[in-house]
């Protein structure tokens, strides 16, 4: 009778330490897999085009001819422009700024239709140092732009535009880490 009380303790103490370890093994691989998940959310979307802008810091008053449409950096007015969701187009010397402090500024063009409008304003208003507005002549319904980089969309719910927004966000490429996205100037075109 002892041997059996014995084992019978044995064998209770075996599945408690199996299942203990199956258990760990599992949340491990969860983990693992989560952190897969995310990092191919942060990954940037096939088509982002990456452009030599030069150094930061580059101020001036003056109205800059970008060699892209919408800018994605260089020169840029002293002011930034505030992160908000704008119904008319805004100076693309302010928003570079913006750009520069880690910004995603989305332009749009002016008749894309409502619903994607209201798409991208959620957007912008759900997170910090995004911007957009209506850009006249764009060559495609929907433009993200970062410090040096772009991607061309056709839709707001092209899930690419948010994978576009993860990985430059206020990413690698921001020229000033930090720096607000607020305080600036809310002026538009007029």
């Amino acid at each position: 009778m002892g041997k059996s009380r014995s084992g019978g303790r044995l064998n209770r103490t075996t599945i408690i330490i199996g299942l203990v370890l199956l258990t760990f093994i599992a949340g491990f691989i969860t983990l693992i897999v989560i952190d897969s998940q995310q990092r191919a959310e942060r990954e940037p979307p096939e088509g982002v085009e990456e452009f030599d802008v030069g150094a930061a810091g580059q101020h001036t008053q003056s109205t800059v001819d970008y060699e892209q449409d919408p800018p994605v950096g260089g020169e840029h007015n002293p002011v930034w422009q505030n992160s908000a969701f704008y119904e008319a187009p805004i100076r693309s010397e302010n928003a570079v700024h913006t750009l520069e402090h880690g910004a995603v500024w989305i332009t749009y063009s002016p008749d894309l239709p409502q619903d994607q409008k209201d798409r991208i304003q959620e957007l912008v208003e759900s997170q910090n140092c995004l911007l957009a507005s209506p850009y006249p002549g764009l060559d495609s319904p929907i433009v993200a732009s970062s410090w040096g980089y772009q991607i061309r969309l056709e839709s707001a719910d092209d899930e690419n535009l948010e994978r576009f927004i993860s990985s430059y966000r206020q990413g690698p490429q921001t020229p000033e880490p930090g720096a607000a996205c607020t305080g600036g100037t809310s002026d538009v075109v007029s």
